[in-house]
């Protein structure tokens, strides 16, 4: 279903299904970040839903220091896929992360606008371009010049690769009017490689429920 009235950027506490039918295909995406295509196959048939907690608190880097965002998120699959876990601390410092899915990364996250999005990539190549499809279709909500999206970037050094995320909230077409969805705006890159070896996908997460 769509996004409930009292769910925010600021609070995406819940459990939310990722929507195979209003979504992109991530076949590609996963393709192009090096997964195997029989991991590629089950992912493709498994049902995924994710499970997300959002908090202020300091941060590890200064655990004396003010609150920060915090959003972590436990996803599970059916058929078999294992899960993985998304923790991410808002404050747009690298931290490693592993996982058996994608390996070592490095990423960074934090609230921005849209906005901001786009002129701190004005000029610059192939940013300039993919900011453009990362700041498209937004509810005012959090689309305007106030408004607020989760910015998210993620370097896979081994696997030469980067991933860029707008996340926030969308009217869908061929949905009714004033409907919000919770959005995913994806670009993948492979990294050294042409400028045209990237995979732009929009993924749709449905509300299931609070816990």
């Amino acid at each position: 279903m769509a996004t409930p009235a009292n769910k925010s950027i600021k609070d995406l506490n819940g459990k939310w299904l990722m929507s195979k039918t209003l979504s992109d295909n991530t076949d590609p995406v996963l393709a192009l970040q090096g997964v195997g295509w029989l991991t590629r196959k089950a992912i493709g048939l498994a049902t995924v839903t994710q499970h997300i907690k959002q908090w202020d608190a300091p941060s590890d880097i200064a655990p004396t220091g003010p609150a920060v965002p915090h959003i972590l998120i436990e996803q599970t699959a059916t058929g078999g896929v294992k899960g993985t876990t998304e923790d991410r601390t808002l404050d747009w410092t690298y931290r490693p992360h592993s996982d058996w899915l994608f390996g070592d990364i490095q990423g960074r996250n934090r609230f921005t606008t849209v906005k901001k999005l786009v002129e701190e990539n004005k000029g610059k190549g192939v940013e300039e371009d993919d900011a453009k499809f990362l700041s498209e279709g937004w509810l005012p909500e959090s689309g305007g010049d106030d408004g607020v999206v989760v910015e998210s970037f993620v370097d896979n050094e081994k696997a030469k690769w980067t991933g860029w995320q707008v996340w926030g909230f969308a009217e869908l077409p061929g949905k009714p009017a004033g409907e919000r969805w919770f959005v995913r705006r994806v670009v993948v890159r492979k990294k050294g490689g042409k400028a045209d070896e990237k995979v732009r996908v929009v993924l749709v997460y449905e509300w299931l429920s609070e816990a």
